[in-house]
């Protein structure tokens, strides 16, 4: 995919602090949970979620990816936290790499928004290595990339990919564009108050419920990764498309759990079958429509 440079006023920095377990909604770490609970039982996801409270972290906000933000919805310039944009952005390839697709991102979506006469509200975006701090407790790399709807920032360690590609088998620049994508989804749904909604549905809920609830969170975010991908169609290359579906079939719930296990448990499921990955997010792509990205009526 070709993507231009990152602007220099987008919202960058390095996370603050250091070590610690924890993160927030989205990350690798809550869509392992139902490996956990499909070798462990409920028990052992209770254990996890009592340690990561334990650690300063709210469970519930983190698995929802929720919480809505306080933040006037306004765009806001410059970074913070660590430096200036192009220092942050040229520590390494990989995360100059990311500050394009978290920057064509923000572009995509501040149009996308104001299309409908809403006003925008860009998130931040700040690089850990190994550990650091979000706004939603302790980050680690073990987690993968997540959302923080407390402070409104993606954190990501950029380790990630090597991840992603040699332990998942998505290679390919587009596999990682999606990933930023699709936390890009979750700070919409912050926006939009899809994330609270769900937040406060759980709390009412029991747990199959609460995680199906989570799944179609999920999705949406999937949807909303195919709908900046569509808006940037002329920008794709011939198999960026197939290198998306097959990130998004290697994290499918049931994909990461017959290959932990050999067993598959559909009421742990908290992101989404492989099958129902790569369907929304094929949606989002061929529609490039937010509206169509309606995890919540309906079959998935």
């Amino acid at each position: 995919m070709r993507l231009d440079d990152y602007d220099n006023d987008i919202n960058v920095g390095e996370a603050q602090g250091g070590g610690g377990f924890g993160g927030g909604g989205g990350g690798l770490l809550f869509g392992l949970l139902p490996l956990i609970g499909s070798r462990f039982g409920c028990g052992g996801i209770v254990v996890v979620l009592i340690i990561l409270a334990v650690l300063g972290m709210n469970p519930l906000g983190l698995l929802t990816g929720g919480g809505s933000s306080n933040a006037p919805v306004t765009r806001t310039a410059g970074s913070s936290e660590g430096g200036n944009v192009r220092q942050v952005c040229e520590a390494s390839p990989e995360r100059r790499e990311t500050c394009q697709a978290f920057s064509n991102a923000q572009n995509t979506w501040e149009k996308i928004f104001a299309e409908s006469g809403q006003r925008f509200s860009p998130p931040g975006l700040r690089f850990f290595t190994g550990s650091g701090q979000s706004g939603c407790g302790a980050a680690q790399a073990a987690m993968g990339p997540f959302y923080c709807p407390t402070d409104s920032s993606i954190y990501l360690d950029t380790s990630f990919f090597d991840e992603l590609a040699n332990r998942f088998g998505a290679k390919g620049d587009f596999a990682r564009y999606y990933v930023v994508a699709h936390e890009f989804g979750h700070h919409i749904q912050n926006l939009l108050g899809t994330s609270d909604q769900v937040r406060r549905a759980q709390q009412a809920a029991g747990q199959a419920e609460g995680n199906a609830l989570s799944v179609r969170l999920e999705l949406q975010a999937d949807c909303y990764a195919g709908v900046w991908a569509a808006r940037n169609r002329d920008r794709l290359e011939p198999g960026d498309v197939q290198e998306g579906m097959t990130a998004a079939q290697a994290i499918g719930d049931d994909t990461l759990q017959r290959e932990a296990s050999g067993r598959v448990v559909p009421d742990s499921f908290t992101h989404g079958t492989s099958e129902q990955r790569m369907r929304w997010l094929r949606r989002g792509i061929e529609t490039g429509d937010p509206a169509q990205c309606n995890t919540f009526s309906g079959a998935i």
